[in-house]
């Protein structure tokens, strides 16, 4: 099978696409034919070195977390699961952005009619760290809830799943997706100089809680409105959320099947948008990580063996 591998630590250039052996499920497992895969900014820190503490790669390396496919082998004692299925879910071996992937029968579920390919292959991580990070700040009716890189793979998802809870969101993102915010219901303001005056016109009664997808300064932000550090989460400014006391609720908080299920039935409905930028082929994985790495992507970035 045709595989993303890099053999070192660096930039985009060390990412190629190999020959690889085609893996075969163990117990509670299945073997996915890939469909979709979406990519995230993590797997640019694992492949630049910058996580080694935490998670270091073995090289070669594979990458890709997200996935969406169809079970073409199941292992043995795997449950709800059987060979033609289509499903999606998550890997934690660094391994779905290739033909085929193995993946544990407790981190998939069935694709619902009504979700495309490209949108299931790319629920997984954005879903569930948006769903993470929605519970943390707890919305309710009658709440202003701010969300910084509102047009982005997670906070697009957020800002849909903090209006359901009831609440007024701002969305902060680049003029050219606020009319997109607007469709989903979200009051628009321009990120930059002069952000903390726009957002105060904008929530009339003051600022309930804060969403930071970003980092960049936003988690001090929201402590200069006004926001009580319990009701600041953030995913990406850990530093100033320890000082502040602001959460961290993010990826593999709420990472289960459970929730992606509950989000790809909200997909399927037409309940839940999920914005796809682009769709790379598996072999243009290097202009893949082009674009995500340049930022300010409306949506998620996936790519198809």
């Amino acid at each position: 099978m045709k595989a993303v591998r890099f053999h070192e630590y660096g930039g985009i250039d060390v990412l190629r696409v190999e020959e690889a052996a085609r893996p075969s499920p163990g117990p509670g497992q299945v073997l996915v034919e890939v469909r979709a895969a979406g990519i995230q900014p993590g797997e640019v820190m694992i492949r630049e070195g910058a996580r080694h503490d935490r998670w270091p790669a073995t090289f070669p390396s594979g990458q890709g977390s997200d996935l969406a496919g169809v079970v073409v082998e199941a292992g043995p004692q795997v449950r709800g699961f059987a060979v033609g299925d289509e499903v999606l879910g998550f890997t934690h071996s660094r391994a779905s952005h290739a033909e085929f992937v193995v993946v544990d029968d407790v981190n998939i579920v069935h694709r619902p009619d009504g979700l495309s390919w490209e949108a299931a292959g790319a629920l997984y991580v954005a879903g569930t760290t948006a769903y993470a990070t929605v519970f943390a700040v707890d919305p309710v009716p009658g709440d202003t809830v701010v969300v910084s890189g509102a047009a982005g793979g997670v906070g697009s998802l957020a800002v849909q799943l903090a209006r359901r809870r009831g609440a007024t969101v701002i969305g902060l993102a680049s003029e050219r997706n606020h009319a997109w915010l607007k469709e989903h219901g979200v009051v628009p303001v321009a990120y930059g100089e002069g952000v903390a005056e726009r957002i105060r016109e904008a929530a009339d009664g003051g600022v309930d809680a804060f969403i930071d997808t970003f980092g960049d300064g936003y988690v001090d932000l929201a402590v200069e409105l006004g926001v009580r550090p319990e009701r600041i989460n953030t995913i990406r400014d850990w530093r100033t959320a320890s000082r502040v006391g602001a959460r961290t609720y993010g990826e593999g908080s709420a990472a289960c099947a459970v929730v992606l299920g509950e989000l790809a039935r909200l997909a399927a409905r037409g309940d839940l948008t999920v914005p796809i930028a682009r769709v790379h082929p598996l072999e243009q994985v290097r202009e893949a990580f082009r674009e995500l790495e340049r930022g300010h992507t409306h949506g998620k970035i996936v790519l198809r063996p």
